[in-house]
């Protein structure tokens, strides 16, 4: 059962970043970074129901991850690029050459590869006043500085930056959930009283901004895979040293999940170097005609 719900999951995001990155592609890349990008999307039927799909999805990854260890879970969750890059083939009608398959194949077999190996458990939860927290703050600073770094880059790199930047918000947005929940176990007041929920939502809300101003600036496969793999190696990371998680030290392991990082850098390496004609290019073209 719980592969069927990791898989449901998967499909579901994979549905749900193709609905939102068709409608946010439309918008005026004068938007990008700014709220009115999302106030504008929130208006859009397609957007919103991939939203909704992607909540789902999350949803049913839950009770995946509730049902068993996030080793066997999150390999199958890294699955949605693939299906992502499907739904767009089917969507935009273009065709699917060997170097997006060969990238988008390396990205989701190199997450898979590092979490299963991997295997975070056990831990010691911080208090929401722990100076564990400010680790999560230093990635903030870090996204900070690629969306600076990103703002006079090409639309391609651009889009590759902000990804990262969404999906790294993405993993400190995963460890705060964690521990609003930890909060939550000790009573409603004291989750209400902490920061880590308004935290959350703060970083859910600038992730969002940063994912659909990817989406906005480049294709799927240019704008999704960077997010796709910064988000769960951001949460191993911040999981370790917020939570105290042990994640397996063998030689095998290690080896394992140097090769899945490799891997995962390689594909989006080769995705991002997959042709496609971007929003100003295909503005020039039109007017030469």
């Amino acid at each position: 059962m719980k592969f069927f719900f990791a898989l449901a999951a998967a499909v579901l995001i994979g549905i749900g970043f193709v609905a939102q990155q068709h409608a946010a592609y439309r918008e005026p890349l004068g938007e990008m970074l700014h709220l009115k990008l999302l106030s504008h999307l929130a208006r859009n039927r397609l957007w919103l129901l991939g939203i909704a799909a992607m909540v789902c999805g999350q949803v049913l990854g839950a009770t995946a991850l509730d049902e068993s260890d996030v080793s066997s879970v999150e390999p199958i969750l890294a699955t949605n690029l693939l299906f992502a890059l499907v739904f767009a083939h089917v969507l935009y009608r273009e065709p699917l050459n060997r170097r997006v398959w060969q990238g988008g194949i390396l990205v989701t077999a190199g997450s898979g590869l590092f979490l299963a190996f991997g295997r975070p458990h056990a831990g010691r939860p911080p208090g929401p006043e722990s100076t564990r927290w400010l680790v999560a703050a230093v990635v903030v600073v870090l996204v900070v500085f690629l969306v600076l770094t990103a703002r006079p880059r090409s639309l391609r790199t651009k889009a590759m930056l902000l990804a990262a930047s969404a999906g790294m918000l993405w993993g400190v947005q995963d460890v705060l959930t964690r521990g609003s929940l930890l909060v939550l176990g000790h009573g409603v007041g004291g989750l209400v009283r902490s920061w880590l929920p308004y935290g959350m939502i703060l970083i859910a809300v600038v992730g969002l901004l940063l994912a659909q101003s990817a989406f906005d600036a480049a294709p799927l496969r240019i704008s999704l895979p960077a997010a796709t793999a910064a988000e769960p190696l951001i949460g191993i990371i911040l999981g370790i040293l917020i939570f105290y998680e042990r994640v397996r030290t063998t030689p095998e392991a290690l080896a394992a999940m140097v090769a899945g990082l490799l891997m995962m850098v390689g594909g989006i390496v080769v995705l991002g170097r997959s042709p496609y004609l971007g929003k100003r290019e295909t503005v020039e073209t039109e007017r030469q005609r």
